[in-house]
Parts: structure tokens; C-alpha cells; sequence
């Protein structure tokens, strides 16, 4: 019910519900992974269920290609679909030129390619993923499993003659195993406070041996639908530069509310 839901679950909302605004029929959608993402596609599932929405939605990882199935959406491969209108997705960090951090729930890869593979990306947030710098959250790295230490000591020392402000880097874990992705990788974590030219980090790390992406986003997100605890959105366009802002009511007996394990 909306009225239990926290400030951050009804700001995550708003976003998502106010995204799939641009969203329209035909069209080839790719669909991101995280809890903001999970509103979208529980929102567009409802699109489709109940105003006959058509789209075919490309899944970033399998657990939102399950989550778009569980919800009525036609699902593709990015290779059938081949290019996508527009991905929908969240991010763990953005700034005022809407360069992002994301990867926090290990999918860094899939959303990567599927988010330049589209002619447009909008990204959905809380208000508290906007920063002046990025870098307060753990960068994530996608690494082959092979030789990771290494790849880790690498990454160490190159930090060293970065602009940042922290240097140490953890190996994501599942319990008391590392964690895997879907294309069974490894994550490394950086722990760097402030990232100064994130342009340039972004490079050099792909450069690393071992190292398959990184979860800096630059020059990739075209919007960002910002969304507040009180159901006041704004949509920012960093292409014409717009800040539209909006409000949401919330329907105490939406079905979106219900069984959400997010």
C-alpha cells in the first residue's frame, strides 16, 4: 500500500511510474536491474496488461528478464532485437552532467551494452543518488575469475596516479563465496571517496588485463527522472538542457504495492 511505503521506495516510484511516460507502442525497451528498476517494470507491466500496451522489453539481467515475464512483458534477446528505442534503468550515483555510477547490483556489464545499444537512455533515481562528484559509492569492476589478484594489484597501482581519493578495492562476495555475475565474472569493488576525472579512469581501467568493464557510465544517459518522498518529480534533460517538474498522487489500492521484494 502506498501509505506503508518509505520516503525512498515512494521517491523510487514516482521515478519509475513517471519514466514510462516515454515509453511507446512498438517500441524495444531496454529494461534495467536494480529496485528503481523493478518499479519500472512493474509499471509498464501494468501498461500492458491493462491498456494494451505492445512493446518487447530486453532484459539486463535474469532476474528482470523473470520479473518482465512474471508481469506480462514480451521478452527478447538484445541479439533479435539488435537496437533499442530506449533503456530505462537506475543508477547508484549521478551527477549534474548525468555521468553515472552503477553496478552496485552486479550487472554492470548487461546494462552497459544494452543502455549504448539504444537510442536513448533515461535513468531513474531518488533524489539521494544525485552527487556534485561521484565516488562516495564503491565503483564496481567486472573481472574474469582467472588471475583476479593480479588484476586487483594492477588496479592498485594505477590508482596510485589517479585523481582519487581512496585506493582500496574488495572483492564482492555472496556469502562466504565471491559473487558471480550472469556472464560468471567476478566484481571488485573500489573504494575511492572522489573520482576527479572519471572520463579518464573510465579508460584506463578498461585497459587492465583481467578487467572485462567498469561502472562509470560517461556521455551514455540522455534524462534522469528524479524522484522526491512527497511525489514531486523532475525530468532533467541534458541534451536541451529542460527541468520539468511534476507531481504524482498515489492510489492506496495500486497492485504495484503489493508483494514488491525489492
Amino acid at each position: 500500500m502506498a501509505g506503508e511505503l518509505s520516503p525512498i521506495d515512494k521517491a523510487k516510484f514516482v521515478a519509475a511510474k513517471r519514466a514510462v511516460d516515454f515509453v511507446e507502442d512498438g517500441m524495444r525497451v531496454g529494461l534495467g536491474t536494480g529496485s528503481t528498476a523493478a518499479w519500472m517494470v512493474r509499471c509498464l507491466g501494468e501498461l500492458v496488461r491493462n491498456d494494451g500496451l505492445k512493446i518487447k522489453g530486453i532484459p539486463t539481467s535474469t532476474r528482470t528478464a523473470e520479473l518482465a515475464r512474471d508481469c506480462g512483458i514480451t521478452v527478447i534477446s538484445l541479439d533479435e532485437a539488435k537496437w533499442l528505442d530506449l533503456t530505462i534503468d537506475g543508477a547508484d550515483e549521478f551527477d549534474q552532467d548525468l555521468n553515472l555510477i552503477k553496478g552496485g547490483g552486479g550487472a554492470l556489464l548487461q546494462e552497459k551494452i544494452v543502455a549504448t545499444a539504444s537510442d536513448q537512455m533515461i535513468v531513474i533515481a531518488d533524489v539521494g543518488k544525485e552527487v556534485e562528484t561521484l565516488g562516495a559509492f564503491p565503483l564496481p569492476l567486472e573481472v574474469i575469475p582467472f588471475g583476479w589478484q593480479t588484476s586487483q594489484a594492477l588496479i592498485e597501482e594505477m590508482l596510485i596516479s589517479m585523481d582519487v581519493l581512496g585506493r582500496n578495492t574488495t572483492l564482492r562476495m555472496n556469502g562466504p563465496a565471491p559473487f558471480v555475475t550472469d556472464e560468471g565474472n567476478y566484481i571488485l569493488d573500489l573504494h575511492l571517496n572522489r573520482i576527479g576525472n572519471a572520463r579518464q579512469l573510465s579508460m584506463v581501467l578498461n585497459q587492465i588485463p583481467g578487467v572485462v568493464e567498469n561502472g562509470l557510465f560517461i556521455d551514455i544517459c540522455d534524462k534522469v527522472v528524479v524522484g522526491f518522498g512527497d511525489g514531486r518529480v523532475e525530468v532533467r534533460d541534458i541534451n536541451d538542457g529542460s527541468i520539468e517538474e511534476d507531481r504524482l498522487d498515489f492510489l492506496e489500492d495500486d497492485n504495484l504495492f503489493r508483494d514488491l521484494g525489492d
